[in-house]
């Protein structure tokens, strides 16, 4: 019969590592969101611009992060990418948390590669004439985007955004296999010292369950409220 302790977990030194996990989990998940949202929001802006090799080197890296399986690309980033920098630079990024830093990058390159289509998407369901519109009125061409169509295209995105949120949020979990001390890495850390697998990942199971659940209500939260706004 299961004989279940979750005390043993939530204990000591053990509750400390859980604690840390979820903090640079959150950290790591929160940063990467605002990098690949602000990366994938260029990427749409100059992708409009309709300049021939400008799409081609857009469309190439949003196809690299799109089918290259994104362990694989933290791997290019921690193992490949130092080899490629100066020693001084390399030895600099060690010796600030170069795993985290590794992984925030990986992941925020990858997920912006996502968001930008989403972005896309929502871009085209904007009517055309909103930027005739916006520059007969005098904006030049960034600030009818800024202004005019990307506001649009956001709102209009917003699920796929949500979807691709949590995507991010639980590939977080992927930063382990370099070393970062997210969650599941502090799990099996756990695991490992007190042998209580159902409990240690019961509890992981919980944290992801309520973070990506929290995810979902803000995102039906926005699309209530907007709604709101279309009724009246």
């Amino acid at each position: 019969m299961l004989n279940l302790d979750f005390g043993v977990v939530l204990h000591g030194q053990y509750l400390k590592w859980l604690i840390g996990g979820v903090v640079n989990t959150l950290t790591l998940f929160v940063l990467a969101w605002i990098a690949a949202f602000t990366l994938a929001i260029m990427l749409v802006a100059l992708r409009s611009l309709a300049v021939r090799p400008l799409e081609w080197a857009i469309a190439a890296y949003v196809n690299y992060h799109r089918n290259v399986p994104g362990l694989v690309q933290i791997f290019v980033w921690y193992f490949g990418v130092p080899e490629l920098l100066p020693d001084s630079i390399t030895q600099f990024i060690n010796e600030h948390n170069g795993e985290f830093i590794f992984a925030l990058i990986a992941l925020s390159l990858n997920s912006a590669a996502y968001m930008s289509e989403d972005l896309r998407s929502g871009l085209r369901s904007v009517a055309r004439e909103q930027m005739e519109a916006a520059r007969a009125l005098g904006l030049n061409y960034a600030q009818a985007m800024r202004d005019v169509l990307l506001p649009q295209a956001i709102r209009i995105s917003v699920p796929p955004l949500i979807n691709q949120s949590l995507s991010l949020f639980k590939s977080t979990s992927l930063a382990m296999a370099i070393g970062v001390g997210e969650m599941t890495y502090a799990s099996r850390q756990i695991e490992n010292e007190t042998y209580r697998t159902f409990e240690t990942f019961a509890l992981a199971s919980a944290f992801y369950l309520l973070l990506s659940f929290g995810i979902m209500a803000l995102g039906a939260y926005y699309n209530s409220r907007h709604l709101q706004v279309k009724e009246r």
